[in-house]
């Protein structure tokens, strides 16, 4: 089943005013599939969320990094999907590996919010990946079905879901799960097996439709290859997303619509 290639940007917590209007520039310039072929979201930090959708190109979307578990109200420095619906926002990424890591934010936590997200009318980009420990423990999988699993136990549509596998040991080291690995460390082995829990799990044609996008270390360099890989329907780019690179990696998408 023909399932878009999706390629977003996660620029973290990183940019100035300037330096946010620069990139929108690149990426308004850039001679880039069509939409038909290639869905694009970029992500800036919160603060810039509202330039960015104003000034970059329209069939160019706009991602929030996080967003508040329930309804907005007394919870300090929190970003309600409400606010993210009122700035007019169509996607969010929830479960990044950073906050799972950083902030402690467990499987169900990420479940809720991404069940709520969707209930509220946004869009999600919901991250799943293993540890370098859990991935020499031969874990990989048992972990990134668990934080799958969370989610589904909340999600009975996944129409605008969009699983993010980034194995957490090839989050801005360089160190890229490829092709050329053993199978069991290449993106493709990992979304088969994803696509295959999915398809047990919840439905045949959940399986089918859901896109399952890498992270983790994509650069203009690798993504041509990876982009070729059947089960690998995108890419969420971290560092490569502030460079002119970035351009490179969407053009990838046309791989997959030759293969």
């Amino acid at each position: 089943m023909d399932r878009k290639f999706f390629v977003g940007g996660n620029w973290k917590c990183t940019g100035t005013t300037e330096e946010v209007k620069k990139i929108v520039s690149t990426l308004n310039d850039a001679q880039v599939p069509s939409s038909d072929v290639v869905e694009v979201v970029v992500s800036p930090p919160y603060v810039f969320l509202p330039l960015v959708k104003s000034s970059l190109r329209p069939d160019f979307h706009v991602a929030a990094q996080n967003c508040w578990v329930k309804k907005g109200g007394a919870f300090t420095g929190e970003v309600s999907a409400e606010m993210l619906v009122n700035l007019g926002i169509p996607w969010v990424i929830l479960g990044h590996s950073e906050r799972r890591s950083l902030l402690n934010e467990s499987n169900e936590f990420v479940g809720d919010k991404v069940a709520y997200a969707l209930s509220q009318g946004l869009k999600v980009i919901a991250c799943v990946g293993e540890t370098l420990e859990q991935r020499e423990a031969g874990s990989t999988m048992e972990v990134v079905a668990a934080q799958t699993k969370a989610i589904a136990a909340r999600v009975s549509n996944w129409a605008d879901v969009v699983l993010a596998y980034e194995p957490v040991w090839a989050i801005g080291t360089g160190k890229v799960a490829s092709p050329a690995q053993a199978q069991e460390a290449s993106p493709n082995f990992v979304h088969f097996e994803l696509r295959k829990w999915l398809h047990s799990n919840t439905s045949p044609e959940v399986a089918a439709t859901t896109r399952i996008i890498y992270g983790g270390s994509v650069n203009g360099a690798n993504c041509k290859e990876l982009a070729a890989k059947p089960d690998v329907d995108g890419f969420l780019v971290g560092g490569a997303s502030l460079k002119p690179e970035f351009i490179d990696i969407i053009k990838s998408a046309e791989v997959k619509k030759s293969a």
